[in-house]
């Protein structure tokens, strides 16, 4: 296989790992947010959480527990590679919605990861990530409607139609 293939399958890759990052937060599902993680891996979210990946996933799906619902989208991924190591650049829009004093209340958050990858075993895992806040906002908001056809954990109809094992 060419370099240049093996280059745009390792970014594949690791974009379908950040992806599954953000699929982790959004159905409440800690194992697919260790998946990604390395053993020895550094997470860096600023006064919000410092500490390992595990950690992070951990406090991030506890917090979100006590949310209505949310909804995280990666995008402007920029990806470097070299070898068996990589970097790189994504941007993560969360909106998060509470109830707050029987008031619909949106958070919307937009930040920015910065990322260093290892491939290990054939997989690659988030070895440190720094997480930059660049935009947040809060305000009342009044939904369209008050049922949503998804579900925060392994009921979404997503777990019956894509299946994906993050050690394949």
């Amino acid at each position: 296989m060419s370099k240049h293939i093996q280059k745009l399958l390792d970014k594949s890759d690791i974009t379908d790992n950040l992806y599954r990052y953000c699929r982790c937060v959004d159905r409440l599902d800690p194992e697919l947010g260790y998946s990604i993680w390395s053993s020895n891996s550094v997470a860096d979210y600023g006064d919000f959480y410092q500490g390992n990946g595990p950690g992070v996933i951990d406090l991030i799906c506890s917090q979100h527990k006590q949310l209505l619902t949310h909804s995280h989208q990666m995008s402007n991924i920029l990806l470097e590679v070299q070898g068996d190591t990589a970097a790189s650049e994504s941007y993560v829009t969360a909106t998060l919605r509470i109830n707050k004093n029987n008031q619909i209340m949106q958070m919307t958050v937009w930040s920015r990861y910065i990322d260093s990858w290892t491939k290990e075993h054939g997989r690659w895992l988030l070895n440190k990530r720094i997480a930059i806040r660049d935009l947040d906002e809060i305000r009342p908001v009044t939904p369209i409607t008050q049922k949503y056809g998804g579900a925060r954990d392994s009921s979404d109809p997503s777990y019956a139609e894509v299946w994906q094992d993050p050690t394949a």
